[in-house]
């Protein structure tokens, strides 16, 4: 039984995270497969979004295999983080939105897979925290610097520190998740769905603007946004949006 399910629908990829006998708990083996998947996704031209979810009615990803962790040597547990951090970085990285269903828990690991998406939406039930300090260690695929970038300085102390979990409320109004929804995974298809229909190019560049200049200096940042804003007139996209408005019409991009 593979531990990551690979699903497309039209130009949309669909990651299931797929151990739910263990709460679809991170091990080497999944963290190979989602290697392997983000490999086939940076090489794929008809791509437009990702969506994440988890197997089963209990979690999205309920954190690292404590049993596969416990008697790991201290260069193992390192080299385990860092493959980790890469891991999620290239997820992080593909050009295309990248979006996450959480109807359960999602702690540790999962919370840190969360955050390296573009937009999180929510269950009602959904649970998240960096737990790691009850279990006499710290986050280790980027949940204590992800977490600063999400919801600042003030939260991720709290959170990682203490240790405790947050509901679904909670998560909203801390910058956690994007939006709650009753059925998060079916939301989540949908927002994906809305997503892929629009300008690919475009697409891109915001999620890089806001990735690459949202924590940094305004004057960089919008420099960025005017470069990046000048560069969308050199598509065919840009042509066709308008164009399509003017004439009342939906727009066909194709991401040229």
């Amino acid at each position: 039984m593979s531990v990551l399910l690979h699903e497309r629908q039209g130009p949309i990829a669909i990651l299931t995270f797929n151990r739910p006998e263990s709460l679809n708990a991170i091990n080497e083996d999944v963290l190979a497969a989602l290697e392997a998947a983000a490999t086939q996704l940076e090489g794929d031209a008809e791509l437009r979004a990702v969506v994440l979810k988890g197997a089963g009615d209990r979690a999205f990803v309920a954190g690292a295999d404590i049993g596969f962790m416990r008697t790991l040597t201290p260069v193992q547990a390192e080299g385990f983080a860092a493959r980790g951090q890469a891991v999620l970085d290239r997820l992080s990285a593909l050009p295309v939105p990248v979006l996450a269903a959480v109807h359960g828990f999602a702690l540790g690991g999962g919370c840190e897979i969360a955050m390296a998406c573009d937009i999180v939406i929510a269950g009602p039930k959904a649970r998240f925290g960096q737990p790691e300090v009850t279990l006499g260690v710290v986050p280790g695929f980027g949940g204590s610097q992800r977490l600063v970038r999400r919801a600042g300085h003030a939260v991720a102390l709290d959170l990682c520190l203490s240790g405790r979990m947050v509901g679904a409320e909670e998560a909203l109004r801390i910058g956690l998740v994007s939006r709650i929804e009753d059925d998060a995974q079916q939301a989540t298809l949908e927002a994906a769905q809305q997503i892929s229909a629009l300008a690919p190019v475009a697409l891109s560049m915001c999620k890089r603007l806001i990735l690459d200049h949202g924590d940094g200096g305004l004057t960089a940042g919008q420099s960025a946004e005017r470069v990046a804003f000048g560069l969308c007139f050199s598509t065919e996209d840009q042509t066709e949006g308008m164009t399509a408005f003017l004439e009342k019409r939906k727009a066909a991009f194709t991401g040229r």
